[in-house]
């Protein structure tokens, strides 16, 4: 009987770079052969019982890019990118059946459906030694000021003042050293197209505020464009809320929820701009940000599935309906709300939206048609090529208020369409119709 070759894996999800990576960076350290792994499970591309694809066309696409570019980058360190359309349960099976694999390298994940595909590989491949490490974070879960998740605050502020006093955000972990030319294998397999994972080609829509691509390269680009070509960063807190545009924010909320960047390497990259350009409140309000990301993180982690259940964290019990001409007026732009309607047409044709519209079309949602919150989280979730489980789950409940607000806050559409696009120019590209007669 032929004697198995041993290899290191590293299981790619959301980790998808090579810079400031610890799982291939601690695969990289053993002498062993590497190789890499992403699996485009089938069960992301599914119906979800509220009619739409679980995941759309628009992320889709970005994450195709997103590995393809992953794929190169990891080929310039001599190590293949097996590249699967089956479930990562079977496709383990299926390669440990050629090789006996080690070590299996990943990034943790604690959302049930993530860890319940963990616990199932446990099962499959009771001889490979598991090695998982928080690497979505930018505050490591270890030098948070908490001991432990229960003591996470329920309020953002306290626990941003925390962290800020206490906790340090730990320098990138440094690029692997690329691995023998020998080690290098072309597994053979072809990335999917749109139409190989069910999903319908398209075209970009000449008004997308996000007309990017997907992948580490791409990240590093727009982060490059957005720091040290335009210098637009020492703006960000004046521009944010703006709604036409690719500068009017950074935009780098797709590359870091799939982990084509790490929010260390951009936290980095923002104060070596403070001490290089230009430190003001626009500068440390992307960090902000980022601590914004980190809590939503560790509110899943000290909550678990309640995140996705009706009463949210603070098991509210409110009146929820689930009317489907009001789910089929709100998505397709037909509300009596020109505001609520551009913003959700800009989602329907482009799979990006401003964070001013996420919260209105929240706000309009949950509380003025009180409709079941988490039918529009479902749909953000189909539909956002920046989709992030945990930020996408808290905002949503802090809108709808079974979550971390505090104030439990109902906006006023019109007055903030009045704010926020006092001439009706960002409602008038996506409406294509007279404002204000």
């Amino acid at each position: 009987m032929q004697t198995k070759q041993n290899i290191n894996v590293v299981w790619f999800r959301n980790d998808l770079r090579t810079e400031d990576q610890q799982s291939l960076a601690k695969a990289c350290d053993q002498e062993t052969q590497v190789i890499g792994l992403y699996c485009f499970d089938p069960r992301h591309y599914v119906e979800t019982k509220y009619g739409f694809k679980k995941t759309e066309k628009y992320r889709a696409k970005f994450c195709i890019e997103s590995v393809q570019s992953l794929q190169k980058n990891l080929k310039a360190l001599n190590i293949g990118l097996n590249i699967s359309c089956d479930t990562p349960e079977a496709t383990f099976e299926k390669l440990s059946n050629d090789y006996k694999i080690q070590n299996l390298f990943f990034q943790k994940e604690w959302t049930q459906e993530e860890f319940e595909i963990e616990k199932s590989l446990r099962k499959k491949l009771p001889d490979t030694n598991f090695i998982a490490s928080y690497d979505q974070f930018m505050y490591h879960p270890n030098d948070v000021p908490f001991e432990n998740w229960n003591e996470i605050p329920e309020v953002y502020t306290s626990f941003r003042k925390h962290c800020e006093k206490k906790a340090i955000a730990r320098k990138p972990t440094p690029k692997p050293d690329a691995k023998p030319k020998e080690h290098y294998k072309d597994f053979g397999n072809h990335l999917p197209s749109l139409s190989d994972l069910g999903l319908t080609e398209f075209e970009l829509d000449f008004r997308s505020a996000f007309p990017f691509e997907g992948g580490e390269d791409e990240a590093w680009k727009r982060l490059n464009h957005y720091f040290w070509n335009t210098k637009k960063l020492q703006y960000y807190k004046k521009t944010r809320n703006g709604l036409l545009g690719t500068d009017y924010s950074s935009k780098f909320s797709a590359w870091l929820a799939n982990g084509s960047i790490s929010a260390v390497s951009t936290y980095h990259q923002v104060k070596k701009f403070e001490s290089e350009v230009k430190k003001n409140q626009d500068t440390y309000w992307l960090i902000f940000e980022l601590i914004w990301r980190d809590y939503f993180k560790y509110i899943s982690l000290k909550h678990g599935n309640k995140i996705f259940q009706l009463g949210g964290i603070l098991d509210k019990n409110y009146e929820w309906q689930n009317d489907e001409k009001a789910f089929k007026k709100w998505i397709n732009g037909t509300t009596e709300e020109d505001f609520v309607n551009a913003n959700m047409l800009e989602i329907k044709n482009t799979g990006f939206m401003s964070n001013r519209g996420r919260q209105n079309v929240n706000s309009f949602w949950a509380k003025e048609w009180q409709q079941d919150w988490r039918i529009g989280a479902a749909y953000f979730e189909s539909m956002l090529i920046d989709y992030d489980v945990h930020s996408n789950w808290g905002n949503w409940m802090y809108n709808s208020g079974v979550g971390n607000d505090p104030r439990d806050r109902k906006f006023n559409i019109k007055t903030q369409a009045k704010r926020y696009d006092p001439n009706g120019n960002y409602q008038r590209t996506w409406l294509q119709k007279t404002l204000f007669e």
